[in-house]
């Protein structure tokens, strides 16, 4: 920080120093280029012939001036004839006159524009080393925030009090204050995704805990002592419930890894087709929950992987099926705009969609009951849509409850 305010003061003053200088030095060169033909026009006509010629007689030598004489002189010169002594005489008086007053003219031009440049040089570092100050101030703010934030612990502050602070840049627009502006916007996403990682890691502690606890459980008391063969049957039948609930939970974090390191190849896939074949599959399902799933499937191609199109398609018509009423509808529709499903069911607060979108989160506390899901579904939409450079976005629906879910495809093949 310091070797950079002392860059920008040298730059800084160095300009400022050399446009003084530049301009001190034409001043004086326009000063000096006329300065002889002014004196000397100026004393021809303030000081009479008849003066010139009596101070000429005092004149112990005649003087030949070095310099051009007046344009009047050069024409009076150029005349046939001789010139009267008198003329001559009040001619070399004039000359010396000029070039005295000249002289001392110039230096004192000289000395005083020096004086005025030295004063000129020590303002202008002063007025740059504040100005560097000023110009760097936010990246000073900046460089402290990050050592601040790589120095402590980010997710050990009290409650309601948040480690991460904002530079908040009190600025005219410009670089630095957008340069201020995007790291406080990157902050506040580091935050958002701490925190996600936080609850992440929490809830799969939690999720994978509970299978093994009941394993755990029903290995040590279901299968205690010598068990008749039908609770030894339950007791299997439990195990491998816990055990593929398990397998789920897996897979979705396996997936959620994956989708997050990108898509290794793309090929074209015709999404409306597949949207087709999800509501085939799972048109059982939803004829036993008693829920229309209406499908308008207009032509939609995207480049990416088929596999993943194809859960986050399922992902998005079972959440849609399962998380209904008896007697609602899902209508899933494709198109240049994207992917729609749009689903009845519970009212969804507004302020709780957003968080459908992390891992293991419901809309209800988790029950354990058949076939409730593990909460990975609209989480695993989110990271296929993002492995596709598209977005995922969800509102709650104003009439019959239930939300309406946007996938959309900034680059189509």
């Amino acid at each position: 920080m310091g070797s950079e305010r002392v860059r920008l003061t040298a730059l800084y003053g160095g300009l400022l120093l050399l446009a003084g200088g530049l301009l001190t030095g034409v001043v004086y060169l326009l000063v000096k280029e006329g300065l002889y033909s002014t004196i000397s026009v100026a004393v021809n006509g303030a000081v009479p012939a008849k003066r010139l010629d009596e101070l000429s007689s005092a004149t112990p030598a005649p003087f030949v001036s070095p310099c051009p004489l007046p344009t009047w002189q050069d024409a009076r010169l150029a005349s046939p004839g001789p010139l009267p002594p008198a003329v001559t005489r009040g001619m070399t008086v004039t000359s010396r006159v000029s070039d005295a007053v000249e002289n001392a003219a110039l230096e004192r031009l000289l000395t005083v524009s020096l004086l005025v440049l030295a004063a000129y040089a020590v303002l202008s570092v002063v007025l740059a080393w504040w100005m560097a100050g000023r110009v760097l101030r936010p990246v000073a703010v900046i460089t402290e925030t990050a050592r601040r934030l790589s120095g402590e612990d980010l997710l050990g502050a009290p409650p309601g009090h948040s480690p991460w602070g904002r530079i908040a840049l009190d600025a005219p627009p410009g670089e630095l204050k957008r340069l201020a502006d995007t790291f406080d916007g990157m902050l506040g996403r580091m935050e958002r995704l701490v925190s996600a990682q936080q609850r992440f890691a929490a809830n799969a502690a939690h999720e994978l805990r509970t299978p093994v606890a009941v394993q755990r459980a029903a290995a040590e008391i279901g299968l205690a002592g010598a068990p008749d063969p039908q609770r030894v049957a339950r007791i299997r039948a439990k195990l491998i419930d816990v055990a593929e609930t398990s397998e789920k939970i897996i897979e979705g974090l396996l997936l959620l890894a994956s989708c997050d390191r990108g898509l290794a190849e793309r090929r074209p896939v015709a999404v409306h087709e597949a949207a087709r074949r999800t509501a085939e599959a799972l048109a059982a399902e939803a004829a036993e929950r008693g829920v229309t799933v209406t499908v308008d499937a207009g032509p939609m191609m995207v480049s990416g992987d088929a596999v993943l199109l194809d859960r986050l398609l399922h992902n998005l018509l079972a959440n849609a099926v399962r998380h209904n009423v008896p007697g609602g509808r899902v209508e899933i529709s494709t198109g240049p705009d994207g992917i729609e499903v749009t689903n009845t069911g519970p009212v969804v607060p507004d302020a709780t969609v957003p968080l459908l979108f992390e891992p293991f989160r419901r809309l209800t506390e988790r029950t354990h009951a058949p076939g409730e899901g593990v909460g990975l579904g609209l989480s695993i939409v989110d990271s296929i849509a993002r492995a596709h450079g598209a977005t995922a976005t969800a509102t709650a629906n104003t009439e019959g409850g239930g939300l309406t879910v946007r996938v959309r495809f900034e680059t189509n093949p």
